[in-house]
């Protein structure tokens, strides 16, 4: 069994998950909690270990987000299709042609750099690498997000 897999199971991803996932409110919550984040652990600079604090309610947030949102039955909107592709590359990579693995490589790429900006603008307290990693990390995530909409739509109009 894969890493993601691995992930996708403790955290408790069953059917249902993913469909409350898929909900768009789901989606962009997950994505509004990266400045929270980022607020989170850049407040060590003012309240020190009290920042903790912070950052256990942003990734409690993250840990209980795929289960609070109405399920999706029938995607419809960009960012249901998405995670119904996410589920899909995650659990049938067959279903993923080489030019689509290529392009999920350089995502992974982009959101590796980028998080690895991130953490750096963190620790050492610098704007430029905090935001420059966070819109990597944002855009790849999107670009992700929309190339696996399309295998999605790929996937269903095959049937």
């Amino acid at each position: 069994m894969s890493v993601l897999k691995r992930y996708a199971a403790a955290a408790g991803m069953t059917d249902e998950a993913w469909k409350r996932h898929a909900n768009p409110w789901s989606v962009w919550t997950r994505f509004a909690a990266i400045p929270l984040m980022i607020l989170a652990v850049w407040s060590r600079a003012w309240v020190g270990w009290w920042c903790l604090a912070g950052v256990a309610l942003v990734v409690v947030w993250l840990v209980a987000n795929p289960h609070v949102f109405p399920a999706v039955e029938r995607p419809e909107s960009w960012a249901a299709k998405g995670i119904y592709g996410e589920k899909l590359w995650l659990y049938d990579r067959s279903l993923v042609d080489g030019d689509h693995r290529r392009v999920q490589r350089l995502l992974v790429a982009v959101g590796v750099t980028g998080f690895a900006l991130l953490v750096w603008g963190l620790v050492a307290l610098q704007v430029w690498p905090t935001v420059f990693g966070a819109t990597l990390v944002v855009l790849g995530q999107l670009w992700r997000i929309d190339r696996l909409g399309q295998l999605y739509e790929r996937h269903r109009a095959a049937g």
